[in-house]
């Protein structure tokens, strides 16, 4: 008698935010997916996680919840951002398969890579990393600014992968060593790294949106390129540091040549230089106040110990 072989349940997460307009489109090409990676043992359910949308897209999730049985949904009580609507989606099913993938539900992100990323889950791989090849899609400001984040980045964690956001697929155990990390203040393309475990790779093209439009404009890219750099690395407050020493050594040499000039009875005439020196301490000084306020922000979140999100409601699951 030939023993079975054990199906893998993989679940891909989708998080929405507004996006009535694409989610037609996106269940239909991961449905030819899920029919693709039946021929390689693995058992897939589609899991849509609304972050508090406010168009029809809950209402689309729960149609397809009725009308096929491998569709999920999570509705969040609310909006609580991309970082934790995955954390949600992670928290909701690592219980119910054996590897969660994320993707943005606009599927900019090639979705044919998944096939790959299970192949290399079932060769004993724990995360698997969605890279981008390059970035010939973005506008010259969205390329220069992610490359920008990206070396700051690097600089600040030789962890972070370049071109690299929240597409992944990780194993149950890699999830739940994710879910002990007590942060509130979350990001994943850091803390992911962090876990340790195998690793692999895919490497694919990013696609122009189909449909709608993008929930990332320049003051949300900005807003997650502070959080990720203050969340994640004290490089700031080191550099803050670095700074002052600057200065300080400086000031000396300005003091020494004062002092010289004062000796050989020269005047010091105006006060431009003056008033530009004050401008630049002051400038120096309350920079580093705000970067110093954002970590004691953090601080003062990360002790509250809120919870990052509630489940309105859920479907098949």
């Amino acid at each position: 008698m030939t023993e079975s072989i054990k199906q893998n349940k993989i679940a891909i997460i989708l998080p929405c935010y507004n996006e009535e307009e694409v989610l037609p489109l996106t269940y239909r090409k991961l449905q030819k997916i899920i029919v693709e990676l039946s021929k390689e043992d693995a058992q897939t359910n589609l899991v849509f996680v609304d972050d508090g949308s406010r168009d029809a897209t809950w209402q689309l999730i729960e149609q397809m919840c009725k009308e096929d049985a491998h569709v999920s949904g999570i509705k969040l009580s609310r909006n609580v951002g991309h970082q934790r609507c995955v954390w949600a989606g992670l928290s909701e099913t690592v219980e119910k398969f054996d590897a969660m993938i994320t993707i943005d539900a606009d599927l900019q992100d090639d979705e044919n890579t998944i096939i790959d990323m299970v192949r290399q889950f079932k060769e004993g791989c724990d995360v698997v990393y969605g890279v981008r090849k390059q970035r010939t899609t973005d506008s010259f400001f969205k390329r220069w600014s992610a490359q920008a984040f990206y070396l700051l980045m690097k600089k600040a964690d030789n962890d972070i992968i370049y071109n690299h956001a929240d597409y992944r697929l990780m194993s149950k155990r890699a999830v739940k060593a994710l879910l002990q990390y007590p942060e509130r203040n979350l990001f994943l393309r850091g803390m992911v790294r962090k876990v340790g475990f195998k690793e692999g790779f895919v490497y694919y093209d990013r696609k122009e949106r189909e449909a709608g439009t993008t929930k990332y404009p320049l003051s949300k890219m900005i807003r997650l390129s502070f959080d990720g750099i203050t969340s994640f690395s004290v490089a700031p407050l080191q550099f803050i540091t670095i700074i002052g020493l600057i200065m300080m050594v400086v000031s000396v040499l300005a003091i020494v040549w004062a002092v010289y000039e004062y000796i050989k009875d020269h005047t010091i005439q105006g006060w431009t230089s003056i008033l530009v020196s004050l401008w630049f301490i002051g400038g120096v000084v309350t920079t580093a106040l705000g970067v110093i306020g954002t970590y004691i922000g953090k601080i003062y979140s990360e002790v509250k110990r809120r919870p990052l999100y509630f489940v309105d409601r859920s479907l098949n699951l």
